[in-house]
């Protein structure tokens, strides 16, 4: 979905413009009448709202659109209505954007028929790409996960695999005891064996301490190495954590700000209820704390063990724990 938000309604005639101020109405929608100015009014509404309800010609919206176009997860929904109301259209975005939906919201205004064509709908089928997002999942290889939804429609179902407890599942999803027979895995490793698409949830708590001023390109190169040498995929990183102390630290706050991270921290005697291995005199002599990397990672995901013990970088400590059902909350 794009970070815009709201919905503009289009009209170049006259009856569309009845129908767009009622729309407007009933969505408080903003509502541009934009006859002879069409192109450039959709340029400028394109990347400002989530979704754009246009009052029209199917095949001028799609003229209009296609140099706009740039990806389903990014592009805004488009709804197509006649003047009369008669036919709300998805048209672009049905699930990731919302059309679907939409169109169904315009067509119980107008009192007219909503046209849905995407084969999972039509079918009664799971929609995969809203489903990943029901549950924050990250999809490794889009070329390839697009090709598992066509799988779901021709075959009717889908074998999936989860090294983590499942909400209930739609119908046409089976749960299967390996991932080399699967055709979606639900993994925070960065490769799997077999031919199936990695799913990756928001299950990884990194724990991190760090010299005063160490920057965020450190940090982020000590996390990837431990990925890389993990087999973990740095899009299944949830949160980071360290202690009160690191609360001003430059570096971290910024990491976790451009990888759009939450972060928390804990005191030295919070940290201290958890034994570590870790334990450093010098570390504790300066924060109260016995460690500091383990202990956070542990807390920040609810875990009772370590993932990945820590790992000393250039001025920075890491660890990794998981968080045991990261699914749960989002289901």
């Amino acid at each position: 979905m794009p970070a815009a938000g709201g919905y503009a309604v289009l009209a170049i005639t006259a009856g569309g413009r009845l129908l767009g101020e009622q729309l407007a109405r009933e969505l408080n929608a903003d509502l541009y009448y934009c006859k002879g100015e069409l192109r450039p009014t959709l340029s400028r509404v394109w990347p400002r709202y989530q979704g754009l309800i246009c009052i029209m010609a199917t095949g001028i919206v799609v003229r209009m659109i296609a140099p706009l176009l740039a990806d389903k997860s990014k592009d805004p929904a488009v709804v197509v209505c006649d003047q009369q109301g008669s036919y709300a259209i998805s048209l672009l975005s049905g699930h990731l954007g919302g059309a679907n939906s939409l169109a169904a919201r315009v067509a119980g205004i107008s009192g007219g028929q909503a046209v849905i064509t995407t084969a999972s709908d039509v079918l009664g089928q799971t929609g995969l790409d809203l489903w990943c997002r029901e549950l924050g999942l990250s999809i490794a290889d889009k070329a390839a996960f697009t090709r598992k939804m066509g799988q779901l429609v021709d075959q009717g179902s889908l074998r999936l695999y989860s090294e983590f407890p499942l909400p209930r599942l739609p119908e046409d999803l089976m749960i299967c005891q390996t991932p080399e027979e699967a055709d979606l895995v639900i993994s925070t490793a960065a490769t799997t064996p077999g031919k199936g698409v990695l799913l990756h949830p928001k299950a990884l708590a990194l724990g991190i301490g760090c010299k005063r001023d160490t920057p965020a390109a450190r940090i982020e190169a000590t996390v990837e190495a431990a990925c890389r040498n993990h087999n973990l995929a740095a899009a299944a990183i949830a949160r980071l954590a360290s202690i009160t102390l690191k609360q001003d630290e430059p570096g971290l706050l910024a990491y976790a700000r451009d990888r759009q991270l939450d972060i928390r921290f804990y005191t030295s005697e919070q940290l201290n209820t958890i034994p570590s291995e870790a334990s450093s005199a010098t570390v504790y002599r300066v924060t109260g704390a016995r460690a500091v990397a383990e202990p956070a990672a542990i807390l920040a995901a609810g875990a009772e063990a370590l993932l990945v013990n820590k790992i000393k970088g250039a001025g920075v400590t890491l660890a990794i724990a998981r968080i045991p059902d990261p699914l749960a909350t989002t289901a």
